[in-house]
Formats: C-alpha cells, sequence, structure tokens
C-alpha cells in the first residue's frame, strides 16, 4: 500500500515524500508518509488522487481531514497515515522530528540521559 500512495504524490509532483516506519511506536498507525504541496489546489487534487487509488486498491475505510482548503490534509488509511503539508506548516508541525527514528534511540539509550 505504501508504494501504491509514495508512486500516487511523486506522479502529483509531491516534495519532500517521507516514509516512516512506526510499528511498535505508536498505537494509532503502523507507517506515516509525509509529504509537501506547494499550493491547496495541489494538495486538495493530492487527496483526491489517492483517495481514487486507495478505494480502487481495495481499501474500503478512508478519512479525510482538512481537504476544503487548508495547510494540512491528513488521510486516514487505517494502517498508514498520510499527511499533506504547505511547506510553512510541515515546518512548524515537524512530524520528522516528532517520530524520527533517530530520537527514539538517542531517547533509549541511558548514556544519553541527563543525570
Amino acid at each position: 500500500m505504501q508504494k501504491i500512495i509514495v508512486d500516487c504524490l511523486e506522479d502529483d509532483k509531491a516534495e519532500n515524500v517521507v516514509a516512516l516506519d512506526l510499528a511498535g511506536r505508536a498505537s494509532f498507525t503502523d507507517r506515516m508518509v509525509i509529504a509537501t504541496g506547494l499550493a491547496d489546489r495541489q494538495i486538495a487534487a493530492m487527496a483526491t488522487h489517492l483517495e481514487d487509488k486507495l478505494s480502487a486498491a481495495g481499501l474500503k475505510r478512508i478519512q479525510i481531514e482538512g481537504a476544503g482548503g487548508s495547510d494540512w490534509v491528513l488521510i486516514d488509511a487505517g494502517d498508514i497515515v498520510i499527511h499533506l503539508f504547505k511547506p510553512e506548516a510541515r515546518d512548524m508541525y515537524g512530524l520528522e522530528r516528532m517520530w524520527g527514528s533517530d530520537l527514539d534511540e538517542a531517547a533509549e539509550d541511558p548514556q544519553s540521559a541527563p543525570g
């Protein structure tokens, strides 16, 4: 499913597409895909195209929030959550920083804990 999502986003000229493996780290999803669009229309089109592709792939329950013209559209496809951002919103929310594996590794290392 992730390949369908990433390919669809790349076909729609999304920028900085990142896929994060959250299995065992988040209770709400196993994977997260983050991408940037430059305009409301581009982001709305990406969301619509993703919904069509995921439905065609057999996914029955797809929730989309924020598609009515915002800086951030969230698509909940069950095991994969997709975030489509304008550049400023992506920087502000910093999901890669929040969910990036390098932060988890540092938190698990007892030597790095203050102390």
